[in-house]
């Protein structure tokens, strides 16, 4: 598989606290890879500074063989790269097909595109999460799991390459959970995307995941297979602990 998207070195310092110290990995086309480590590891950093929320302070990342590290968010978005938010950000005051058009409108290779081009994307992306029945509702006025799934389709309707899943199954339940695991299985399937997701539940990447790559400290602690990973014992204990599958 090609490599998209290869992060080295990369550090990020707030004051004198070190959150990403000297970190390196490599995402390859069609996989999904798992990311995870114990609170306060660097892991909502790494997603902030590979979607251009946050700068490195050291270090390069580069999608597609294109240095980003430098580059601002829409940049990155109109080279492929988007993400999703642990806590749905969505437009509160526009009803779901509106904030889903907005997305489209800021995806890569958008420059000639009608905003009503961008609502027909927008009825196919909502139709694919099962928000169809929900497009003329204000964001506001959306359940838990529906804003999730709006925040899924906002990010599908960037035609993204690489998908950064922050934390979906959050606050959601046992049948919730599934609906959003075989969603992302799709979505992935469907429109040829690589995914990186940091996830706390274990049993999920176990299943979605073909490899996991853990940190702590914002240093790498592990990588390789998910049974390799959770079986490091460097991995279990700085973050599952002995009796994880108990829990999982």
């Amino acid at each position: 598989m090609a490599e998209l998207l290869k992060v080295s070195n990369i550090s990020k310092r707030f004051g004198g606290i070190v959150a990403v110290n000297d970190l390196s990995f490599e995402i390859h086309e069609g996989e999904t890879v798992g990311f995870i480590g114990p609170n306060g590891a660097g892991k909502s950093t790494v997603v902030n500074l590979l979607s251009g929320y946050l700068d490195a302070d050291a270090g390069k990342i580069e999608l597609g063989g294109v240095d980003i590290t430098r580059m601002k968010p829409y940049q990155r978005t109109h080279l492929g790269l988007s993400r999703t938010y642990q806590i749905p950000r969505p437009f509160p005051e526009l009803t779901a097909i509106f904030g889903v058009a907005a997305s489209a409108l800021c995806g890569k290779k958008r420059i000639n595109q009608s905003f009503e081009d961008a609502l027909v994307e927008a009825t196919h992306y909502l139709e694919f999460v099962g928000l169809f029945s929900k497009r003329n509702i204000l964001a506001r006025d959306l359940t838990f799991y529906e804003l999730r799934m709006l925040e899924l389709a906002r990010s599908l309707a960037t035609t993204p390459r690489l998908l950064l899943i922050d934390e979906v199954m959050a606050g959601l339940n046992p049948g919730e959970a599934s609906k959003a695991i075989q969603l992302i299985a799709r979505a992935k399937n469907d429109f040829g995307i690589t995914i990186f997701w940091i996830e706390h539940v274990m049993a999920v990447l176990m299943e979605a995941a073909d490899r996991i790559i853990a940190i702590n400290y914002g240093e790498k602690l592990a990588e390789g297979t998910p049974d390799e990973v959770v079986n490091n014992e460097n991995v279990v204990e700085a973050y599952l602990g002995r009796g994880w599958k108990k829990y999982a």
